[in-house]
């Protein structure tokens, strides 16, 4: 020591001091006991204490939350590999908090050890953090929202690309083409059970093309339009000579339909008889031709429909029950237009214009008036008897404006029931169900529950709900 005290002139002290006392960071020398044996300007400056205060402290008095049990640990760190590096809070003399980074190295001189510590003020840098944190998760929070806008986007665009010919911004009917997406990818046999008028059969060709058998047929049968004595011919095909007038082979709808799909429409009308071998089919895959013996194997996937309470069509026994299970298999409930009327606006603006185009008329617009009459109409005939009265309109008019006035039947615009109209007893039921789920607070079951209310079993007004297509979501935001 004696050698280099030799070299160092006084020059060389004073410049180390000032730059040490004047340095950015702040630079302590620490003892072993924690007191603190020199402290620079800056650190004073910061901490807003003099020097002279500042030395009279002690490392765990300006350390915020800094235990003796840390500082021994420090300490042993330090030791051992001769410097380290932490995060810490320093406290200042007014009590606010100085957030810093700080190095540290063990310096032994005369038996004596020194840390030598250089701390960095990060208030700057906490604050850039936290505003980049606050950034990060407004971020966060704006791709989460996007996120779910996108998937509802998606579910829209995917309900509109997918069921390209079905027009509705009904919530009820939404639900039923969701239901329809999500049995389409199987091969479940599908019952669509609504009115007359309703779109089934679109329905039926959506779930089709949808379906991996989209690329193969999908045939129709319509069986309250097929004569009794012809329907198994039909459905099943024939020999050559196995009746009057079967001049020849030929194929029925389900050999037609292999590896595609058949909808039964109407599956309500066919007959007792005819129910045993459309089980089969169902049941095993197979049937014979009539007047054949050899057995055929057929994958086809079977959607049906009908407008009728087969629950009860098996009641009376005019239906099978094996059968009605095997149809049951994913029911989707078709609503009436009543039950959607928002719809009914978009409906008659895209007939307007199918019809006025095959006319070669330039209808463009639809009266208030026109469309509150539509909106008031019950229409027993649903979709297909809104067509009709639009496509009659059209007809009927001369100018660029729909006339609906001579369009319209007169004695059916309320389902109040006050002017005429006399409602079906489904439809009573309906409104009947609905009333008392209203007064029970939509609560099906239990003491307090609608079923308690009509005195049927739970089960039974579950089970009627899902045929008459009521949901509580539909009533109750």
């Amino acid at each position: 020591m004696d050698s280099l005290s030799s070299t160092v002139s006084y020059e060389d002290l004073y410049l180390t001091q000032f730059t040490l006392d004047h340095a950015r960071e702040m630079i302590f020398w620490e003892k072993a006991d924690g007191s603190l044996s020199y402290a620079n300007i800056t650190a004073a400056e910061k901490l807003g204490y003099s020097r002279e205060e500042l030395l009279r402290l002690n490392a765990r008095d300006i350390v915020h939350t800094y235990s003796k049990e840390e500082s021994r640990a420090t300490w042993d760190i330090l030791r051992e590999q001769g410097e380290a590096e932490m995060e810490a809070t320093l406290k200042a003399k007014d009590g606010s908090l100085i957030p810093i980074y700080c190095s540290m190295n063990l310096i032994r001189f005369k038996e004596q050890e020194i840390n030598c510590v250089f701390a960095r003020d990060w208030r700057r840098k906490k604050e850039q953090e936290e505003k980049l944190n606050e950034a990060l998760e407004k971020v966060r929070e704006l791709s989460e929202k996007l996120r779910e806008e996108n998937t509802l986007l998606k579910e829209e665009i995917n309900l509109h690309y997918n069921f390209n010919n079905i027009i509705s911004q009904s919530k009820a009917y939404k639900r039923i083409l969701r239901q329809a997406e999500q049995v389409a990818g199987t091969d479940a046999t599908v019952l669509v059970i609504g009115e007359t008028g309703t779109g089934k059969e679109l329905l039926a060709r959506a779930i089709h093309k949808l379906s991996k058998r989209d690329d193969n047929p999908l045939i129709k049968v319509n069986c309250a339009a097929l004569p009794k004595d012809l329907i198994e011919s039909e459905l099943f095909g024939h020999e050559k000579g196995a009746f009057t007038g079967a001049y020849q082979q030929k194929k029925g709808r389900f050999e037609l339909a292999h590896q595609g799909t058949i909808f039964l429409d109407e599956i309500g009308e066919l007959p007792l008889g005819l129910q045993s071998k459309l089980l089969r089919v169902l049941q095993e895959g197979e049937f014979e031709r009539v007047g054949g013996n050899k057995t055929i194997k057929v994958d086809a996937r079977v959607i049906a429909a009908t407008n009728r309470d087969l629950q009860q069509m098996v009641n009376e026994g005019l239906f099978r029950q094996d059968l009605f299970y095997r149809l049951n298999v994913f029911p989707i409930h078709n609503i009436p237009l009543r039950d959607r009327r928002e719809d009914i606006p978009l409906l008659a603006h895209h007939f307007v214009k199918k019809h006025s185009d095959k006319a070669g008329k330039a209808i463009g617009n639809i009266p208030k008036s026109g469309i509150n009459k539509l909106m008031e109409y019950d229409f027993p005939g649903n979709i297909r008897e809104l067509e009709n009265i639009i496509e009659r309109a059209v007809i009927l008019s001369t100018g660029r404006t729909l006339n609906l006035e001579d369009s319209l039947p007169e004695g059916r615009k309320s389902p109040n029931g006050n002017d005429g109209f006399f409602k079906s007893f489904e439809e009573m039921q309906r409104d009947y169900i609905i009333s008392a789920l209203e007064r029970t607070n939509w609560r099906v079951t239990g003491p307090r529950g609608a079923a308690r209310l009509l005195k049927i079993n739970g089960r039974t007004l579950a089970s009627k709900m899902r045929r008459l297509g009521i949901y509580r979501e539909d009533f109750v935001d």
